[in-house]
């Protein structure tokens, strides 16, 4: 049985150990909010902080994460309330079909994390993530705000 630290809880799963954190996520400890999007860490919506890296889990062997804390978009909302990026991205209404979010939610959050008050270069260089429904704009605008929060 191996143990994996994830929104500060010790998780234990017996997948594989070449298993994709993705997977381990989702199937094993039934935390589905990250998603697959390509499999090739690409797209971004599998998107989790690893020691508060953005990470493309779909392509880091469980095996490979030891003892780091994996934060993931279920672990953001603390005691049910949103936290400012979550609240941004309702109040500016970033979602379409939402596919992609919970990966641009964790990528946004390492963002703000590392850059407090971005500029519209770091944002566009810090987020790769892909929305097919194109809501770009409203995430530069609900990462600003969350930036003000």
């Amino acid at each position: 049985m191996a143990v994996l630290n994830v929104n500060g809880k010790a998780l234990n799963h017996n997948a594989d150990p070449r298993t994709p954190l993705l997977w381990v996520l989702r199937e094993q400890l039934k935390l589905t909010g990250t998603k697959y999007g390509c499999g090739i860490a690409q797209c971004g919506a599998c998107t989790v902080l690893i020691d508060g890296v953005a990470t493309r889990s779909c392509q880091v062997p469980a095996n490979s994460v030891g003892n780091r804390k994996v934060t993931t978009i279920e672990g953001l909302a603390a005691n049910g309330q949103l936290n400012k990026i979550q609240a941004a991205w309702v109040a500016v209404d970033v979602p379409q079909c939402g596919y992609c979010q919970s990966g641009m939610v964790m990528a946004a959050t390492a963002l703000l994390a590392a850059k407090p008050k971005p500029t519209d270069a770091d944002i566009d260089a810090a987020m790769t993530n892909i929305c097919r429904c194109g809501t770009y704009q409203q995430v530069r605008e609900a990462i600003h705000a969350a930036a003000k929060a």
